[in-house]
């Protein structure tokens, strides 16, 4: 504890003194695009143009930008798209058979010689779902041995094209090229060392795989590529980044670009205040350019936008257009096949419905389409036709002619939009986003809506951020704000705004790189604060489904269900098991603090006899829970789970706090007194002298209680401030680098889980000191995906999960300071 506790006071003294400087604004990933899980495009680098642009699950959704100064360009955002040509196709672009055995083989397995025929023939892909695969597996192991021809040997850049599950090892002609570990949920391009350029030889090859399926779904395919060289890259100077500032709607880039200096800003104005413009699907790019040397220049910016951006794989063909829509000159693409709603799962993105890049005629912006590897040489040719209407790596193409440019800024925006015509199948009817349900408008009219709002959008923007970070740094301190400001956009992004048949708003979560559930109840949990906070209505909005789902009658069990489907399709629970204690408590406590926020009790006597239901199977199944799940899963079935146990005690105290408001009396006296002799009993099972326990009567064990905030936060007083206290002292014992274990199982963590925990505290210092580890994380991990709430605290590693929404509740410590002014 010594060395940590050296390390931690030089970090802070070296975090406080680069305050002094400017704010720290590293993230994990950075946000560029954010509405819904499916329009959602992130920077993975701190250089915006040191990588491509990516959906949240990793593929590539291209944004590319490029100015020309005079005579030399400059990029300043995303890379030239890849091309590849293919030297050994995937089962996904053409069937294709190979030998395969799932029992150990003998050695020299990999080698041209090696006799194969007592294995068997199957065809890829191989896995265990019988409906996706061509051959099952089932086993653990499986060994693959493809033979192949080639005429021409040669390669500049060999990459395998690889979708595996889980672990891969990788042989060409008898030599190990690659251990791929852990799994993909798609196929990934994987690049060998350049020694491998020259492993293939003319005539017979061999392709060999050994992959282990070391958990859930098995999956095995893969080809090889060759990286093209690109004659561009030498006409490209890369423009010198100098700042980036990640705010609540808007990441902001400065660069320098030679002799002009360019500000680059991503806005999505998600502002929960105003529902009509923060379910409007449309961003903006802005771009503020100014000579930097007291001259003037002649200055273009380019912006291509990757029809990637529309499909699942890259291999789906897509239709474009381009036509002028009132003031607006606009480009449009979509897949040929447009499944709507035909899709669900994890590691998915969009194939339905349409991408659109807009600009307003006024600013002269030339737009055109061309085939991906066309599209950056079109700008430096000036061939700028619009001539590919319909095929497979389609790039949107946007030219802002801005003239001699000197000393006096030139601002330009373009617009990306997407129109999902439907968005969620919700009980058998496909429901449209909200914009286009409640207000009925067109995608054109609210790209429209949006040039015509810019600079009044834009302002509001930036006082809301402004805002959300004076209030932050208030509740928590200078850290802790910038925790919430990369929450933001990734929680409300993790959502898809809808209204339900029956009228009422639905804001239906999908589980990002979890399984894939949508309207997850302890996912919604965690997510809470934000939405408290800013527009309670939104919290509502993960409720409605839940109880719509018991109130019809579709679920009939005594406590809620743990989701209603696999994304998009909302039509029922597919989640394998019930967590009823812990979805009983969520619900229960959950609504309270929409009672509290709203001031009145109208949501809970709306819903009063299942709210009834829920909490008399917490009087008799809560106080001791029995082997069960909770919301950490991951961490597998736990019996007589104390925090689990809290979180029942709270629900109950909370019902006691509804029955009273709603003029139950008797009601509110009965579980009232409950949750007071449960929590009693609590401090007795879970007592372990210096802090309590994991496991009751296991004093051996600890964990987090982080369900106790809301005993706090709503003001229940059921347990006193010495737990919250002993708790607080013994986790300040517990600390690695990056933050605090979540219990004494493992040594990972969640994020998310600390900030309620710390939020215990009684004082700001403690606060600081829990709350510090978990902002070193955001700021050194190496795992740059956006942000992931369970990683690993000794070496700052993503364990699983990116992208969720569960970050809204590192709001927490703000709801608890804004709700204690009313205590």
């Amino acid at each position: 504890m010594r060395g940590f506790k050296l390390f931690l006071l030089l970090y802070l003294l070296a975090g406080n003194y680069s305050v002094l400087l400017a704010q720290a604004k590293r993230a994990p990933a950075y946000p560029l695009i954010t509405h819904d899980t499916y329009f959602s495009i992130w920077s993975v680098t701190d250089s915006l143009n040191a990588s491509t642009t990516r959906h949240w699950t990793g593929n590539n959704q291209s944004l590319v930008g490029i100015i020309k100064v005079d005579n030399q360009f400059y990029r300043f955002m995303g890379k030239e798209p890849d091309v590849y040509k293919t030297v050994l196709t995937t089962a996904e672009d053409k069937l294709y058979t190979c030998k395969y055995t799932e029992a150990a083989p003998g050695k020299g397995w990999t080698a041209a010689a090696f006799n194969e025929r007592s294995w068997k023939t199957g065809a890829a892909p191989f896995g265990d779902n019988a409906a996706q695969v061509k051959t099952l597996w089932k086993s653990r192991d499986i060994w693959m041995r493809r033979v192949f021809n080639i005429t021409d040997p040669r390669t500049n850049q060999l990459v395998l094209n690889l979708h595996h599950d889980d672990d891969a090892e990788v042989y060409i002609n008898g030599i190990k090229v690659k251990d791929v570990p852990g799994a993909n949920g798609d196929f990934r391009t994987v690049p060998l060392d350049a020694q491998f350029n020259h492993i293939l030889k003319k005539g017979k090859n061999i392709l060999a795989i050994h992959c282990v399926n070391t958990g859930g779904g098995a999956w095995l395919d893969a080809g090889l590529l060759d990286l093209q060289k690109t004659k561009l890259s030498s006409r490209i100077a890369a423009a010198r980044q100098t700042e980036v500032q990640v705010n609540a709607t808007q990441t902001l880039y400065k660069f320098k670009c030679g002799p002009t200096d360019l500000e680059v800003t991503f806005t999505s104005p998600l502002l929960m205040d105003d529902l009509r413009l923060f379910s409007r699907p449309v961003s903006y790019i802005s771009y503020n350019v100014k000579a930097n040397d007291g001259k003037s220049h002649q200055v273009s910016v380019y912006t291509g936008a990757s029809a990637e951006i529309a499909v699942n794989k890259p291999s789906q063909p897509v239709i474009t257009q381009h036509y002028a829509s009132g003031g607006l000159s606009v480009l449009k693409a979509g897949t040929v096949e447009q499944p709507v709603l035909q899709k669900k799962g994890d590691d998915l993105r969009i194939d339905w419905g349409y991408l659109y890049v807009a600009a307003p005629k006024a600013a002269n912006a030339l737009q055109y389409v061309t085939k991906g590897d066309q599209s950056v040489n079109s700008f430096f040719t000036g061939r700028t036709a619009s001539n590919y209407k319909q095929g497979t790596q389609a790039v949107l193409n946007t030219v802002f002619p801005l003239g001699n440019v000197g000393e006096k800024p030139v601002e330009r925006f373009v617009m990306l939009g997407y129109d999902e015509v439907y968005s969620v199948q919700y009980f058998k009817q496909n429901l449209q986003p909200w914009w286009k349900s409640e207000y009925h408008t067109t995608i054109d009219a609210e790209l429209a809506n949006a040039a015509a709002d810019y600079t009044a959008t834009l302002q509001k923007c930036r006082a809301f951020d402004e805002q959300l970070y004076k209030d932050t740094k208030d509740a928590g301190g200078e850290h802790y704000a910038d925790l919430c400001v990369l929450a933001y956009r990734q929680s409300i992004a993790a959502h898809q705004l809808l209204k339900s048949p029956q009228g009422d708003l639905l804001f239906l979560s999908k589980e990002n790189y979890s399984n894939g559930s949508i309207n997850t109840v302890d996912v919604t949990y965690p997510s809470a604060p934000l939405y408290l906070i800013y527009n309670p209505e939104l919290l509502k909005g993960m409720l409605n489904g839940i109880f719509y789902y018991s109130e019809s009658g579709r679920w009939n069990k005594d406590f809620p269900a743990h989701d209603l489907g696999t994304y998009p399709i909302a039509n029922g629970q597919t989640y394998g098991e019930d967590m009823p204690v812990e979805e009983a408590g969520n619900m229960l406590i959950l609504t309270a603090a929409i009672v509290k926020a709203d001031g009145n009790i109208n949501y809970a006597k709306k819903h009063w006899a299942t709210l009834t239901k829920w909490a008399r199977f917490l009087l008799e199944a809560g106080l001791d829970p029995a082997n069960q799940l909770c919301t950490d899963d991951f961490a597998g079935h736990l019996a007589r789970n104390a925090n689990l146990s809290m979180k029942a005690i709270v629900a109950v105290g909370g019902f006691a706090q509804l029955a009273g408001e709603s003029g139950y009396p008797e009601t509110q006296a009965q579980y009232r007194k409950a949750a007071e002799e449960m929590a009693a009993k609590w401090q007795q099972l879970a007592q372990a002298g210096d802090h309590y326990s994991l496991v009751f009567e296991r004093p051996d064990t600890w964990s987090q209680k982080y369900n106790l905030v809301w005993d706090k936060v709503l003001n229940l007083h059921l347990f006193p401030k010495s737990v919250y206290d002993t708790e607080v002292k013994y986790y300040l014992t517990k600390q690695n680098e990056y933050g605090l274990p979540l219990d004494s199982r493992k040594s990972y963590t969640k994020s998310d889980w600390i900030t309620w925990t710390a939020t215990l505290s009684s004082n700001q210092r403690d606060f600081k000191a829990l709350i510090d580890p978990v902002y070193h994380f955001s700021q050194a991990t190496a795992s740059r995906v956006p942000l992931n709430d369970w990683h690993e605290t000794t070496d700052g590693k993503m364990v699983g999960f990116q992208a969720r929404s569960v970050v809204g509740g590192y709001f927490i410590k703000l709801l608890d300071k804004k709700w204690d002014r009313g205590r």
